[in-house]
C-alpha cells in the first residue's frame, strides 16, 4: 500500500506538468519544446539527508524548504535562457511526507529571475510549471527577484531577491569525496542523482513565513533535462500505476 500511495503521489507529481496554472480550459496543451542544463541547488529544514525523498516524515514538524535552478544553458523554443535561473519554496503540512501530501502543502511560491526580459520570463514560468511541484499547494504565487549564487571555496551562498537565501557545503564521504544520493523513491529527471551536504544557514520571510535555521539539509546536483524526458517519465509512471491496478491486494494473496 506504502507503494501504491507512492507510485500514486509521483504520478500526479508528473502529470500535472501538462498543466501551466494560466491556461484556459478550452486552450490548446503547450507542446513547446525545452532543455535546460546547468546546477540545482537545494536546502530544506529537514536534518541531512532529507527523509522526504523516501517517503519518510520530515524530521521537524513540517518539511520547508527549496530548490533553485542555475541555467547555463537552455531554451524554450526559440527564447534564449543562458546564465537565467527560477526557483520554488514550500512546505508541507505537519506530520505529513512530502509527497502523501502533495496537492495540500501549505504553500508553493515560484521565483523567477528579474533578470530575464518579458519573453524569457514566461518561458521560465512555463517550465517551473512542468517541473517545479507544480500542483502541490493551492496557495501559490510567482514573484519575480534578482536570484544570485556566490561560491566561496566549498561554500555555496544562494539569495533569492528580498525573500530567502541559504548557505550550504558539502559533507566528507567516509570513503571521501561528497555522499552521493542517487534514484531515491522520489526521484524525478532533475532530482535523479545528487551530492549530500548540510546548510550553514537558511532564511525565509514570503509566503507568513519567518524562517532561520543552519546545519539541515542541503543538496547539490547537475542537470539536463527537457520535455521529451518529462513526457517519458510522466509515461512511464502512468503504466506503473496501470501495473499496480490489477495487482492483488495484500489480503486477497
Amino acid at each position: 500500500m506504502k507503494m501504491k500511495l507512492l507510485l500514486q503521489c509521483m504520478l500526479v507529481a508528473a502529470l500535472l506538468f501538462h498543466v501551466t496554472p494560466l491556461r484556459a480550459g478550452n486552450e490548446p496543451k503547450d507542446t513547446t519544446p525545452w532543455k535546460i542544463t546547468g546546477q540545482l541547488e537545494e536546502a530544506c529544514s529537514c536534518d541531512a539527508a532529507c527523509p522526504c525523498w523516501f517517503n519518510s516524515k520530515p524530521t521537524k514538524m513540517t518539511c520547508g524548504g527549496g530548490q533553485v535552478l542555475f541555467i547555463d544553458k537552455g531554451n524554450y523554443g526559440n527564447t534564449k535562457l543562458d546564465g537565467l535561473a527560477l526557483a520554488t519554496m514550500g512546505q508541507s503540512p505537519e506530520g505529513q511526507t512530502m509527497m502523501e501530501s502533495f496537492g495540500k502543502w501549505n504553500f508553493a511560491y515560484y521565483y523567477i529571475d528579474k533578470k530575464a526580459n518579458p519573453e524569457q520570463r514566461k518561458a521560465l514560468e512555463a517550465i517551473a510549471a512542468k517541473v517545479l511541484t507544480p500542483g502541490a499547494s493551492k496557495k501559490t504565487e510567482t514573484r519575480y527577484a534578482l536570484i544570485t549564487r556566490t561560491i566561496d571555496g566549498k561554500e555555496h551562498q544562494i539569495t533569492i531577491g528580498q525573500y530567502g537565501t541559504f548557505h550550504g557545503h558539502l559533507v566528507e564521504g567516509g570513503m571521501g569525496g561528497a555522499p552521493k544520493i542517487v534514484n531515491p523513491p522520489g526521484a524525478d529527471p532533475l532530482h535523479h542523482q545528487y551530492e549530500q551536504g548540510r546548510t550553514t544557514r537558511m532564511t525565509y520571510n514570503d509566503a507568513d513565513q519567518n524562517w532561520s535555521w543552519s546545519n539541515s539539509n542541503y543538496m547539490l546536483g547537475s542537470f539536463s533535462i527537457d520535455n521529451v524526458q518529462y513526457e517519458k517519465f510522466a509515461a512511464g509512471l502512468a503504466q506503473k500505476m496501470a501495473g499496480m491496478k490489477n495487482e492483488p491486494s495484500p489480503e486477497k494473496k
